[in-house]
């Protein structure tokens, strides 16, 4: 039985060594190269990365845009799923669709939509200066903030999916016995509902983030040529400057570092659930 459970495991373990290790390898080795020809190896598109005040200072640049755009995505994206959760299957569904309506369209048509709404001149601006908040245009395309809004946006339903799920499966007597000893509804929500939702949380946190900063056409577009963040500056590496092992370089580090996010978040997230 255990020899046909590997049996039937290997056509996944070849397809993920092929697909994943072999070009992961590569990339490795491309990135200790002097030159595109692998002629010899090197540290010195490494060294070349950490003694560039420039380069490290858009990898920091990055990780924090993540940070923020998921932060976003938290503070909206739980709510939306603590009511879905709630609520009939009817109204369910129809959050459900307006969540994951974002996923149905093309990534580059969604930026350019938004490039309209948040424009000088745009849908929002002009929103804005008619309620009188403001006499000029709100600067948002080509800005962090527009950037920040626009991920928090498209990168929702990888949010609030996996909140829901959680929040779906928790037990309604919990919330009702916690209220009948006298925790009120925000307490209650405190002390049992997000606890027990921190798995999904992580989860939605974890996808959200990795989503959010390797997201390079919502970056270039909306970010614009002012604002460099490492998976355009990869691309510019690669194809502007022809710099291939530098730019493997950087997908290496930029790769180490998202999954050392990754890792932080689900260290701290684990011992926040111990203690709670």
């Amino acid at each position: 039985m255990q020899r046909d459970s590997l049996a039937l495991a290997v056509p996944l373990a070849a397809l993920f060594l092929v697909a994943f290790i072999a070009p992961l390898c590569v990339l490795l080795a491309l990135s200790l190269s002097g030159d595109s020809e692998f002629g010899r190896f090197t540290l010195q598109n490494y060294v070349k990365f950490f003694t560039d005040r420039f380069n490290y200072s858009i990898l920091i640049d990055t990780l924090l845009l993540g940070i923020k755009s998921t932060a976003v995505c938290l503070v909206f994206g739980y709510p939306i799923a603590w009511v879905a959760a709630r609520s009939s299957p009817r109204v369910q569904s129809l959050l459900l669709f307006i969540v994951v309506l974002p996923i149905m369209t093309s990534v580059v048509v969604r930026t350019f939509a938004w490039i309209v709404i948040l424009g000088r001149y745009g849908v929002l601006n002009q929103i804005v200066q008619s309620l009188g908040l403001t006499q000029e245009p709100l600067k948002l395309l080509y800005s962090e903030v527009g950037v920040v809004i626009v991920l928090a946006q498209v990168q929702m339903p990888l949010m609030v999916l996996p909140i829901l799920t959680v929040l779906s499966r928790i037990d309604p007597n919990l919330s009702d016995a916690s209220q009948a000893l006298g925790a009120g509804a925000w307490r209650t929500l405190w002390r049992v509902t997000l606890p027990l939702s921190t798995p999904g949380i992580v989860a939605g946190c974890i996808l959200t983030y990795a989503a959010c900063v390797t997201a390079f056409v919502t970056q270039s577009l909306i970010g614009g040529a002012r604002l460099v963040y490492m998976p355009l500056h990869i691309y510019q590496q690669a194809v502007g400057a022809n710099n291939w092992p530098f730019a493997a370089a950087l997908s290496v580090i930029f790769m180490i570092a998202v999954l050392a996010a990754v890792a932080l978040l689900n260290t701290i997230a684990a011992r926040a659930h111990r203690h709670a």
